[in-house]
């Protein structure tokens, strides 16, 4: 019994190490990991390649096909060349396999006490996260010894060897327990490491262990899809069509089992490096067949998963829960969604003006409707940020969080003012047949279009983070108040000069410029956190405008 606990022990040790190395790694370079994908993904080969260096990485071919997943639902990528990544992704965790089966156990100590050493040191930083994964990886390392160990001791025993002789090969009974056990473990990587040592030291069969390592490929894309269950349709594409690829291998390779055996196993050491061996030429030979069918497999993908009907509904588009494992991909849909929002914050404010000039009370409800889609979109963001991990996000990453809480507040706070001003147009001229004199119009308009302007420059510095924009949005926040300024003194002059347009109207006329110039000062906003960041901004000038906006 207590060389069973210590089995059991180690392999939740290994698991443990892989989860640690996995998401370190994402961690540490998972921006960078994104621009070498969308960089190199150009054709299938090079798809393929990608797939290869950036799995071997991480460890995991889920987390690439979580990253490649969401590069199509973004539009970023095509559906093909996304399952080309994913073959070579296959190709890149096996390679990872090869390496962990040698006997690398006299690392284990060195990694270990390194990592401690760096992630005390400086935990939340990068430094840090890279102890973390050379912690990982001492534990993978440590782990698969005492598996090793366990497995030694328990093999003699003579009711461990009874059991194994009276085990008869059932290659469908094998496939269905491996894949179990990825799924459980959240790693094809750790299974077919422990399978290979259990075979190595002869607990289990070689033949039964090969089964094993084809039901570990199939958990492995059966885990994608379990993932990705909830993310968009255009998502989900990626990992079913990765598992339509699994499967058809597995097809294709549980008849060959006999033949691999008589013809390939002469040529190995032992049943330990004939399993990682097997699960290598498995993954090879899968690519090398497949790499040609990734048009059909995405057209079956599609089939199977078609896409629904586009509605025009408030739900969050970009907020793929399967990206939040990878916090600079989350990052990156929370920004998408909060650009979303922009977008109908710019339908409210574009249709205030036809409005004001139609008297169009059925428009005036439903852009008024609106403001509950940018409060919903704002609750969802703000949600979707508060689930990414703070201490995985880098300095730049955690910058960027705020930059998105700060827009989206923004966002909403107009939203809220457009409507209130909605509401003013529809109670004080609508409803009471008033009208704007010729003037008051025509500067109506000027303030309209200039904070139209604005609104897409503020989208433009948001997205981009250009620093010369960001003062030049500034700017126009000067010139939008001095306007604000000029207009409010020839609107008096009209009301001197007994214009009754302008009587009737000039409660509501100062109330509509004060409220456009309030808009003005929440788009210009967004440009206060890309100049402080840049150090553009001058203490005293941030000082005085934190006093505005608290009088506002």
């Amino acid at each position: 019994m207590k060389h069973l606990l210590n089995l059991l022990a180690a392999i939740a040790l290994l698991v443990w190490g892989t989860h640690l190395v996995r998401t370190g790694i994402l961690r540490v370079f998972g921006a960078n990991l994104r621009q070498i994908l969308a960089r190199s993904i150009s054709n299938r080969y090079t798809a393929a390649l990608s797939g290869i260096g950036v799995t071997a990485l991480l460890q995991s071919s889920t987390a690439t096909a979580l990253i490649v997943s969401a590069f199509v639902g973004q539009g970023l990528i095509t559906l093909p060349l996304a399952l080309a990544v994913m073959l070579g992704a296959d190709v890149g965790t096996s390679l990872v396999t090869v390496v962990f089966s040698f006997d690398l156990s006299w690392l284990s100590p060195l990694l270990i006490f390194l990592g401690v050493v760096l992630f005390i040191s400086r935990p939340s930083t990068n430094v840090g996260r890279f102890g973390r994964v050379l912690i990982g990886l001492g534990l993978m390392l440590l782990a698969l010894r005492l598996v090793s160990e366990s497995t030694g001791i328990m093999v003699r025993s003579p009711v461990v060897k009874a059991l194994l002789a009276s085990i008869n090969s059932d290659i469908l009974l094998e496939i269905t327990v491996g894949a179990l056990l990825a799924l459980m473990s959240y790693s094809s990587l750790a299974i077919v490491l422990l399978t290979s040592t259990l075979a190595g030291t002869g607990i289990i069969p070689l033949e039964m262990a090969l089964g094993l390592v084809l039901g570990a490929n199939l958990g492995s894309g059966i885990l994608g899809v379990v993932t990705t269950a909830r993310s968009a349709i255009e998502v989900r594409h990626v990992p079913l069509g990765n598992l339509l690829f699994k499967a058809l291998g597995i097809l294709v390779a549980a008849p060959c089992i006999g033949l691999w055996l008589r013809y390939a196993r002469p040529y190995l050491l032992n049943e330990g490096a004939a399993v990682v061996m097997f699960h290598l030429s498995f993954n090879i030979v899968m690519a090398l067949l497949f790499l040609g069918l990734v048009h059909p497999i995405a057209r079956a993908a599609v089939r199977l998963l078609p896409k629904p009907e586009r509605s025009a509904t408030s739900r969050p588009h970009h907020l793929d829960p399967s990206a939040l494992g990878t916090p600079s991909l989350a990052i990156s849909c929370a920004a998408r969604e909060a650009l979303h929002q922009a977008d109908v914050v710019e339908s409210m404010l574009l249709g205030v003006l036809t409005v004001i000039r139609t008297n169009d009370l059925r428009l005036a409800e439903e852009l008024r409707k609106l403001d509950d889609t940018v409060d919903e979109l704002y609750s969802a963001i703000k949600y979707y940020l508060t689930k990414i991990s703070r201490e995985a996000l880098g300095e730049e990453e955690s910058r960027r969080w705020t930059d998105i809480i700060s827009f989206t507040i923004n966002m909403e706070q107009i939203g809220d003012t457009i409507e209130r001003i909605l509401i003013d147009i529809e109670d004080k001229k609508i409803r009471k047949g008033r009208s704007f004199s010729d003037a008051g119009m025509a500067e109506i308009s000027e303030l309209h279009a200039r904070l139209i302007d604005n609104l897409r420059l503020g989208m433009s510095v948001f997205l981009n983070g250009s620093v010369r924009d960001a003062q030049k949005l500034l700017e126009e926040k000067a010139r939008f108040r001095d306007l604000e300024h000029a207009y409010a003194a020839t609107h008096l002059s009209r009301l001197s000069g007994n214009t009754v347009q302008s009587i009737e109207t000039s409660s509501l006329h100062i109330d509509l410029i004060s409220d456009l110039k309030r808009i003005n000062s929440h788009i210009c906003s967004i440009a206060y956190p890309i100049l402080e960041s840049a150090g553009a901004l001058a203490p005293s000038r941030l000082r005085s405008d934190m006093l505005v906006k608290t009088e506002v």
